[in-house]
């Protein structure tokens, strides 16, 4: 398990539709435990493949910051199925450090996967949790938060922004 550079906004693998795994061999699990430890060493709450480089349709979520559960959410080939109502909360990213905005989004959401050893899943969401969901599973198609925002909200960040496409170059 070695930690991974977390990309900032700029780098176009954030804006990259991620493939579909085909196989959950070494490769894949290599990743995900980099994907842990890179994600325990930043304390964040979620974390896609691409945030790290790598345009695969795997994601993490670490529960622990949601329900003090210890378990660390592993979404391979994720799909929303479902989601319903609406609200609106701050939302910041790993790619966009120091970045916080008002983003709504679906109150709750109908999760599909398959978990590392390979097994089918679907979690029903709520809160804060169906927020990480959609937050990471955006990464994967290509979508970043700041994509939710009005244009007034992202001008009044656009100096933020510049400054960090400029880091990422």
């Amino acid at each position: 398990m070695a930690t991974k550079p977390i990309v900032l906004y700029g780098d176009p693998v954030l804006r990259e539709k991620s493939e579909p795994i085909e196989k959950i061999d070494s490769e894949i699990k290599n990743l995900v435990a980099d994907m842990i430890a890179t994600l325990r060493k930043a304390e964040g709450l979620g974390l896609a493949a691409n945030q790290v480089g790598v345009a695969k349709r795997v994601f993490i979520i670490e529960t622990s910051m949601i329900d003090g559960s210890d378990e660390m959410l592993v979404c391979i080939n994720p799909e929303i199925t479902e989601t319903s109502g609406e609200v609106e909360y701050e939302e910041g990213c790993l790619s966009f450090p120091g970045i916080f905005e008002r983003v709504t989004r679906p109150a709750e959401a109908v999760l599909r996967a398959t978990d590392l050893d390979g097994i089918k899943f679907e979690r029903r969401a709520d809160g804060l949790f169906a927020r990480a969901l959609l937050h990471e599973l955006d990464h994967l198609n290509g979508k970043l938060f700041i994509d939710h925002l009005s244009s007034l909200s992202r001008q009044l960040i656009s100096k933020k922004l510049k400054k960090l496409r400029s880091e990422a170059a």
